[in-house]
């Protein structure tokens, strides 16, 4: 590698150390945001939700697979996500609710602005 050749090897092992080091392992969300707190946007797509939709994005309603390990393990199928719009962007933007349980009598609902990064459970 092009590292081992061009850094002296203390600076070159921890280089490979930063590199290759196993992400640390994360919690899962804890946080909480309460239902009125929302955008009005993300409390539209939670009415939506209940409603069964209609849902103007077409990967509305796609089962989320929790790559992140940020929500519980549960078995594929049980998350779905949901685009929460974000005012003045073209595209679908960062925010999400994704939903645990069935598609319209959800379980728990989680709330994220940041594409997945974090989440904060939903309360009402």
């Amino acid at each position: 590698m092009w590292w081992r050749s061009t850094l002296p090897a203390p600076a070159a092992w921890l280089l490979a150390a930063l590199l290759f080091a196993p992400a640390p392992a994360r919690a899962f969300a804890d946080s909480e945001i309460h239902v009125d707190a929302l955008p009005k946007e993300a409390r539209s797509v939670l009415v939506r939700i209940r409603s069964g939709g209609p849902f103007p994005y077409e990967r509305d309603g796609v089962v989320f697979g929790n790559r992140e390990r940020l929500l519980p393990a549960k078995a594929r199928g049980y998350y779905h996500e949901y685009t929460v719009p974000t005012p003045g962007v073209r595209h679908r933007g960062a925010r999400r609710i994704v939903c645990g349980g069935p598609k319209h009598a959800p379980v728990a609902c989680w709330y994220t602005d940041d594409h997945y990064q974090s989440f904060a459970r939903i309360r009402e």
